[in-house]
């Protein structure tokens, strides 16, 4: 945890955004996988994280209209001691957040019938729900729906740039994701399954301390943007998409994603697409400034990855006329990035009242409606840039029999890539007062030459 009073004065500036509030900030709690001694691995609730730091089960928060902050949970008993070992007091646990009063958990109810127009966040755990619907007699359905949009736009804003402190978080999650990719290399060989990378991924995160920020994907199959499957082998003059991240333990999380080279040589055509997504992504970081939307960011990396296609006769016509008609979107389908932060993908819990700004709405074009963030940049926030290019078979089927954008889309051309799968590249940008910076001390190989030297080094 922090110190005490980078707590409170968060719950201070959250208190000045929404004065003569109630606001109740629950915590996770434990998850069984099977049975309820048998958990899945404990995450906290970000919000409760942000504004509490506790990464423990059971604890909520209730901010009242007057100041009065209590902290509410369940106290250790004998039991919990015999299996768990000594347990922090809620007295403890209230003086490192800097709260002042605790209360035992059961009694939250009774509280908050006195308080039932209690602001909280959006709930997606299960039980969390219930306990919600409970404490606020509400019925289940009703809890997601009427979570405060009010409270949930106040902390986007508060977590939207980030304190140094977390952007040192952030980093020390990077130096975890440097070595995880170093150890990647070392296992990825002809051969090799998917699975081995994850395991020599996975050993050098918890080397750090640190957890997987999310479920990495690792797959010879990188026109599957979401692949959580380890089962294939790894082949001689294939490719291996890597997306993952570690979480620092205060919770801070990274998110990088390499292409490689199996062989540790990229083919001609291999090399052709890698350029394309590496210029694009070096053209979009080089437009991230304060004041410049993200989504013109999005738009660079698309003429910039489209005249690269045109110039592989894969696409064709005028680069700004198909990237306005979305053609390019057939290629690369989803948005360059997101925020980043408590998150991987920072406060997506909050839906667009984080990502966008108000007033602003999702587009309708395929591929701009993923676009995760359409914020204008300030110093302090933090996000990806991540633009990829994917064969799709079964995508690239359905537009060629509609022949859709046909004036754009060299489909003859772009049949003579359906094996070819798909490439990636992501890196973590922090927004400074005059540009911006990738994070990380220590760069993770990424143009042709050190990915390839990278490779047939380990």
């Amino acid at each position: 945890m922090f110190e005490p009073q980078v707590y409170q004065s968060r719950r201070a500036r959250l208190r000045a955004a929404m004065p003569g509030t109630v606001i109740l900030i629950p915590g996770h709690v434990d998850s069984p996988r099977n049975y309820l001694a048998n958990t899945y691995d404990f995450r906290q609730n970000s919000s409760y994280l942000y504004l509490a730091g506790h990464a423990l089960p059971d604890l909520a928060l209730l901010m009242l209209p007057d100041g009065e902050e209590i902290l509410f949970g369940i106290p250790a008993t004998i039991d919990d001691i015999v299996w768990t070992g000594p347990v922090p007091s809620l007295e403890e646990l209230a003086a490192a957040a800097g709260i002042a009063r605790v209360e035992p958990l059961p009694r939250l109810e009774d509280w908050l019938a006195r308080h039932r127009a209690a602001h909280y966040p959006r709930p997606f755990r299960g039980e969390l729900e219930m306990r919600l619907a409970r404490w606020l007699g509400k019925t289940p359905s009703s809890v997601r729906p009427e979570a405060s949009a009010e409270l949930m736009s106040a902390l986007a804003t508060l977590r939207l740039c980030k304190e140094p402190r977390e952007v040192e978080q952030i980093e020390l999650a990077l130096e975890a994701s440097a070595d995880m990719y170093e150890a990647a290399l070392g296992a990825m060989m002809p051969g090799a399954r998917e699975q081995d990378v994850v395991a020599a991924m996975t050993g050098a995160a918890l080397f750090h301390g640190c957890a997987q920020s999310f479920t990495p994907i690792v797959t010879i199959h990188g026109e599957v943007l979401h692949n959580h499957a380890y089962h294939n082998t790894l082949h001689e003059g294939g490719l291996l998409l890597v997306d993952s991240g570690a979480e620092t333990a205060e919770g801070y999380a990274s998110d990088i994603t390499r292409t490689f080279p199996v062989s540790g040589h990229f083919s001609a055509r291999q090399k052709d697409i890698y350029e394309v997504v590496l210029r694009g992504q070096l053209d979009a970081i080089a437009a991230c400034a304060p004041g410049v939307g993200f989504a013109d960011v999005h738009k660079v990396a698309c003429r910039s990855m489209a005249e690269g296609l045109v110039a592989l006769g894969l696409l064709r016509g005028d680069v700004g006329e198909l990237v306005a008609a979305g053609a390019h979107a057939m290629l690369f389908p989803h948005g360059l990035g997101h925020l980043l932060g408590l998150d991987v993908h920072d406060m997506e819990d909050y839906g667009d009242l984080a990502g966008y700004e108000p007033g602003t709405s999702r587009s309708e074009q395929f591929g701009l409606n993923f676009l995760r963030m359409n914020r204008t940049l300030r110093p302090g926030m933090v996000f990806t840039v991540e633009p990829g290019i994917y064969f799709i078979p079964e995508l690239i089927r359905q537009w060629r029999e509609r022949n859709h954008l046909a004036e754009f889309i060299n489909y003859e051309r772009v049949g003579e890539f359906l094996d070819f799968g798909g490439i990636r590249i992501e890196d973590d940008i922090l927004v400074t007062d005059t540009g911006c910076r990738v994070l990380g001390a220590r760069p993770i190989p990424k143009s042709v030459d050190e990915v390839m030297a990278a490779c047939t080094r380990l």
